[in-house]
């Protein structure tokens, strides 16, 4: 028997996908034989949990015919250990949470998406502080220690008053390569998530649709990146508002089982071919 021949179409999609990560990769320094070898593992790994026989664990011997690795290689890659695939490092995650409640949360905003300056010290500013606002999250952090971080990854500045100013309506890191290869992964790894569900299930789809034009000028480009940031930004702030009130009220009634969730928008754009303009329904 011949294997099944992959759909054209997806070849040419995953080649597609694939350029932006590999000149990415190029970029760092990862070359070819160490993505591969670590292909090869992610292939194994999703091999043996998704692609069972009767919940069974499938052998070493099915998990090379599904995948094409060698069955040494899948018996070494088996028996090493996992790699940890947390969403987002544990700082990461204090971090958004606390810029959720400074952005959501009376008396640390003026109203949900206007955040105050704050006091640096509970001493100066009480219950509306940067201190109070660090103890709403956790007990066992000082805020200074948030506060260093935030500094130097842009997230925060301080002014001439000792005040704590947020420099960014999300947590997402102006300076610092790791922190932003955190949420590269969260990001990008969440949006394939959907976009495969879509693809490959009869399941409810996930929403995600995008609005895309080959032929505008530069200065068309400026107005729409702008509207993004803007009128983008506040409707991701609403939906922060909504999940926070959510999940508030979820925490207060013990929900077993809780998800997760990402929701996320994103502008994109380079040179285009030479066409004539064509208006295009949102997809």
């Amino acid at each position: 028997m011949h294997p099944p021949t992959p759909p054209a179409s997806l070849l040419h999609a995953l080649r597609r996908v694939m350029r932006p990560l590999v000149r990415l990769m190029l970029r760092k320094a990862v070359t070819y034989t160490y993505f591969s070898d670590m292909l090869k593992g992610i292939f194994v790994e999703i091999a043996a949990a998704e692609f069972r026989l009767d919940d069974k664990a499938p052998s070493d011997s099915r998990i090379s015919l599904i995948t094409g690795v060698h069955r040494k290689d899948v018996r070494r890659l088996r028996e090493a250990a996992p790699e940890s695939d947390a969403h987002l490092p544990e700082a990461l995650s204090l971090g958004a949470h606390l810029v959720s409640i400074w952005m959501s949360r009376p008396p640390f905003c003026e109203h949900p998406g206007r955040p105050m300056p704050l006091p640096r010290l509970a001493s100066t500013g009480g219950e509306c502080s940067f201190d109070a606002l660090v103890a709403q999250a956790s007990k066992d952090i000082r805020a200074r220690v948030v506060l260093d971080e935030w500094l130097r990854l842009g997230i925060a500045c301080l002014d001439e008053q000792d005040r704590v100013h947020l420099q960014t309506t999300a947590f997402v890191p102006q300076k610092g390569f790791d922190e932003k290869a955190a949420y590269f992964s969260h990001n990008v790894h969440d949006h394939a998530c959907a976009a495969v569900h879509n693809l490959t299930t009869d399941a409810r789809p996930f929403f995600e649709r995008s609005v895309h034009y080959d032929t505008l000028s530069p200065a068309s480009v400026e107005t729409l990146r702008d509207a993004v940031a803007a009128e983008g930004m506040q409707a991701l702030m609403d939906f922060n508002a909504l999940a926070a009130k959510l999940e508030a009220g979820d925490r207060a009634a013990a929900v077993e089982s809780p998800q997760r969730i990402t929701i996320g928008l994103y502008f994109y754009t380079e040179p285009g071919a030479d066409s004539a303009p064509v208006e295009r329904e949102p997809r």
